[in-house]
């Protein structure tokens, strides 16, 4: 595919036309290409499991998190309602002498390592399958394409496509990174998933590693959080439709290049995928780790469990991603 800078409209037209998935598995679908994944396809990535190493590819979930306010997202605030001072000090009324301790969490549910739902991005109008957005999401959340749908079935073959060690430039401290405003192409994924010696296919779970996040602990979270990043290409549309992967996620806020590749366009590309493809799309991923013991064995492919939780309604959802190796 190339690109005209100055027609986004044509653009997204053409692709969404293209690469669409409506009515692929039927109306009433709300699994999008999670359908890609089946027993077969979750046996399979179980298979993968040889040393039993584990990594959670996710980041923390405090204060001190990437969000800057934008959209209303901030970092989780956590507060304890009950507390061991409270207990030693037999404020809790309870008998003989037991205690305990109790809290809770309000944050967005993207504010961290997380999943966008099908419900989250429309395409003028249209969600997923081609419902009407108005329909599908109201003030009392997605009441079609809700998160907890997919919470079962995130489970397969992950594979690690780590853009940034296969062909970005070493900053100096040993590990390579991708630049901001980098825009990984197929021909970047493919010669990645080459040099990885690694294959993606139908209903895999694909990681994109770029180094963002990496750089961000470094240096400070500065604009990691919608800010200028590397990641996938607009022109990327028909290798995330063409091999029918079940999921991707990158280390990024956005998934996709930013800059975005059009002079007046915001996330055309998750314009597409989500609701045209009806592709899950993880964000803010920590993959270096994984990424690490990857490089050291040679193996970039495992067994992932990457359920979002069932939260009724929800367009998002928060997640601990676990591979297993």
């Amino acid at each position: 595919m190339s690109l005209d800078r100055h027609d986004p409209e044509g653009a997204i037209a053409e692709a969404a036309k293209t690469y669409s998935n409506w009515g692929r598995w039927g109306e009433d679908d709300v699994l999008g290409t999670l359908n890609f994944l089946d027993e077969a396809k979750r046996r399979e990535g179980a298979a993968l499991v040889r040393r039993g190493v584990s990594f959670s590819l996710s980041q923390r979930f405090d204060m001190n998190g990437p969000q800057k306010g934008w959209r209303r997202r901030t970092n989780p605030v956590h507060t304890m309602l009950d507390t061991g001072t409270d207990a030693a000090l037999g404020n809790q009324g309870f008998p003989h002498g037991i205690g305990g301790a109790d809290d809770v969490i309000a944050m967005p549910l993207q504010c961290s390592t997380q999943w966008d739902g099908l419900g989250h991005i429309f395409d003028h109008g249209k969600a997923w399958n081609g419902r009407d957005a108005e329909k599908v999401v109201t003030s009392a959340g997605d009441l079609v394409t809700g998160i907890e749908h997919m919470a079962p079935y995130v489970a397969g073959r992950g594979v690690l496509l780590d853009v940034a060690r296969a062909i970005g430039d070493d900053d100096g401290d040993g590990e390579p990174e991708l630049p901001d405003g980098f825009a990984i192409t197929a021909e970047h994924l493919t010669a990645t998933a080459e040099a990885h010696r690694v294959s993606v296919g139908r209903g895999d779970i694909v990681l994109v590693r770029t180094g963002r996040l990496a750089r961000a602990r470094r240096d400070g979270w500065g604009e990691y959080a919608g800010g200028p990043a590397p990641g996938l290409s607009f022109t990327t549309a028909g290798w995330l439709h063409r091999t029918e992967i079940a999921a991707i996620a990158t280390d990024t806020w956005g998934f996709e290049v930013r800059p975005n590749e059009f002079d007046n366009a915001f996330q055309p590309l998750h314009q597409i995928v989500i609701p045209n493809m009806g592709l899950l799309i993880g964000e803010m991923w920590d993959l270096d780790a994984l990424a690490a013991d990857c490089a050291d064995d040679g193996v970039y492919e495992f067994w992932l469990t990457a359920a979002p939780l069932p939260i009724t309604g929800a367009v998002g959802s928060p997640v601990n991603p676990v591979a297993v190796k």
